[in-house]
């Protein structure tokens, strides 16, 4: 489309600019809809139907702007209704309920402490920064949402607390690397950006539903009918642009339903699936839906026959017509950013990461993320959690001053009540470069690799990162580069590296191995970035010999691969070699053809793999 309005058209929207909008609904007639704009629909089609829709994910940084959109969410809803906020770390016995222990010791008895997600029923979570949220504890939160109940099974208690609300998920995230668990945002219907609001239009009066328009619409949401074509519309579309999930048609037509009873009428208009096409699948996108066929590249129709005067100019039209699925197909790629149709055009190195590095979860005792507790006697290198410890206590009080030579103490803790906090935290990264520094172009492949090591040290600081380097080349592999976190010692060791020879490919596998398992020993995570072309005339035992060669080669890759180590293949020769590819298929390794490497794209590759 052009840049000029188009003409309106006869399901209910218009085009303006490249934009599709819904003529029925607030701001779309006349403005088009912003960002801010799509972001109070959403508020209020959640405020409409919270338990049908989900809920929000709002990625956008504690500010004015997010605190305005709060707050006019906040108005949407009656003052009696429920809201709690949930702490990324929140515990379990506060999410989920648990012992009251003050109750319980007085009562002598187990009296259950209903939990946040009880709490909240008939309301909402403000979940705040959700990018951090652990996995359980959005499992637990999910639970709740699919059951509509929370069911509490510990502490010797076993209740089913039935709960029905929505999820606020504020995403704070700054990288790809950060985000939400995907089984919560999966669960929200909405996704909002505010990123590029500013304040000067969050503060301006956008003219969104009030509260009573949300009233009206809670009453009016049951009696909303939808017709069987637009659900099949809305699943076409979503199948047109490669939603896996099943849920994302399903609160396409919610949203529609909310929209239409928001709107004042009782069926679901061609509008209101424009507006839940843009703002419930376009978000959710994963491909760009296929072009038409090159009408130039097919047969010619026949000539139709002249039609009557006045008659041809009519069918004309309609045949130029969109259809109604073209037009919700417009509806979301106009709400796709271009910066994502850009990424999802690109080869995609690893599905959700780009930056930063993390290392592999670990056990450890005293420091990290609280995971949980287990029944364990305090000792040396553990942390005894005392609410616990006073929670497996608390319902044996009873029994145990009646049974107790000693009556007069108010608690009596034994042996097996105690509990200690068990923590999780990242472990170190060892990225090991183990480059081919044979042949003509070796000392191009240096070069390249001790760019990449120079950037990968150059933030390590900030992400406990380690760094090492191996060549081969000749008849055997050498350790260039000890492992390192020093920028400086990393270039003293780097500078004037030698090249040439032979490609004793299994041995420089056989070095990165040993290597690697010395940094699992000491609890690290490593990663192996090969630099090469895969081709392989070097055996381990330094004989020459292409084939023995690749099947040594062969032979060390599938050990690495037993071993489960991260890897990374980096082919860098001229073209795409078979060998390569085979190189990396053995080990369980991503493939990255780089022709034209340099360090900065080799950087950013192994980032993308170790994030």
């Amino acid at each position: 489309m052009s840049g000029q309005d188009g003409p309106g058209l006869e399901h209910g929207a218009h085009w303006r600019g490249d934009m599709l909008v819904a003529d029925s609904l607030p701001f779309e007639a006349d403005t088009g809809p912003t960002a801010w704009q799509n972001a109070l629909l959403a508020a209020a089609l959640f405020a409409v139907d919270p338990v049908g829709l989900g809920g929000i994910t709002i990625h956008a940084h504690a500010g004015p702007v997010r605190d305005q959109w709060q707050a006019y969410l906040d108005s949407l809803w009656p003052a009696d209704t429920p809201r709690r906020l949930a702490p990324p770390n929140i515990a379990d016995d506060r999410l989920i309920g648990g012992l009251d222990i003050a109750a319980t010791l007085r009562a002598g008895h187990p009296v259950a402490d209903r939990g946040l997600l009880a709490e909240a029923d008939g309301g909402f979570v403000l979940l705040a920064m959700a990018e951090r949220v652990p996995l359980s504890t959005a499992a637990r939160i999910t639970a709740a949402m699919d059951r509509g109940a929370v069911v509490l099974q510990r502490d010797g208690l076993a209740i089913t607390m039935p709960t029905r609300f929505g999820v606020v998920a504020l995403d704070e995230s700054i990288g790809e690397d950060e985000s939400p668990p995907s089984g919560l945002t999966d669960r929200l219907a909405f996704a909002v950006d505010l990123h590029g609001v500013s304040w000067g239009e969050a503060s301006q009066d956008a003219g969104a539903p009030d509260a009573d328009k949300i009233a009206a619409a809670r009453a009016r949401l049951a009696g909303v009918s939808v017709a069987d074509e637009i659900i099949r519309r809305l699943s076409a579309v979503s199948l047109e642009l490669g939603i896996p999930s099943a849920r994302a048609p399903f609160f396409a037509v919610r949203a529609a339903c909310a929209a239409a009873a928001l709107d004042g009428r009782d069926e679901v208009k061609e509008a209101d699936a424009v507006l839940a096409s843009r703002l419930v699948l376009a978000h959710r996108a994963q491909q760009i839906p296929a072009p038409p066929q090159n009408e130039e590249s097919q047969e010619p129709p026949p000539e139709p026959p002249e039609p009557p005067e006045g008659q041809g100019e009519t069918e004309q039209k309609e045949a130029e017509a969109p259809s109604p699925e073209d037009i919700l197909l417009a509806a979301a790629k106009a709400a796709i950013p271009d910066g994502l149709l850009d990424s999802l055009r690109a080869p995609n190195i690893r599905a959700g990461g780009a930056a930063g590095h993390a290392g592999a979860l670990a056990n450890a005792k005293e420091r990290g993320r609280p995971i949980g507790v287990r029944a364990q006697a305090p000792r040396a290198g553990a942390r005894l959690n005392v609410i616990e410890t006073l929670r497996a206590a608390a319902p044996w009080q009873r029994l145990r001053q009646s049974t107790s030579s000693a009556p007069e103490r108010r608690v009596i803790i034994r042996p097996e009540d105690f509990r200690v906090t068990r923590f999780k935290q990242r472990s170190e990264t060892m990225t090991i470069f183990v480059v081919d520094a044979s042949g003509s172009t070796a000392l191009t492949r240096l070069a390249e690799a001790k760019g990449a090591v120079e950037l990968l040290l150059a933030d390590c600081y900030v992400r406990r990162d380690q760094v090492a380097l191996i060549g081969f080349r000749g008849r055997a592999a050498e350790l260039l580069l000890p492992p390192t976190r020093s920028l400086t010692r990393a270039k003293r060791s780097l500078a004037g590296l030698p090249g040439g020879g032979g490609t004793p490919l299994a041995s420089g596998l056989s070095e990165g191995l040993k290597l690697a398992g010395s940094a699992k020993r000491k609890g690290q995570t490593p990663i192996l970035v090969l630099l090469t072309d895969g081709r392989a005339n070097v055996a381990l035992d330094g004989s020459g010999g292409r084939q023995r060669a690749q099947d040594d080669a062969q032979s060390l890759a599938r050990m690495i691969r037993a071993e489960g180590l991260l890897g990374i293949v980096i082919d860098t020769s001229p073209r795409a070699q078979k060998p390569a590819q085979q190189l990396a298929d053995a080990l369980g390794a991503r493939y990255v053809p780089l022709p034209f490497a340099n360090a900065a794209s080799v950087s950013q590759a192994v980032r993308a793999v170790s994030a």
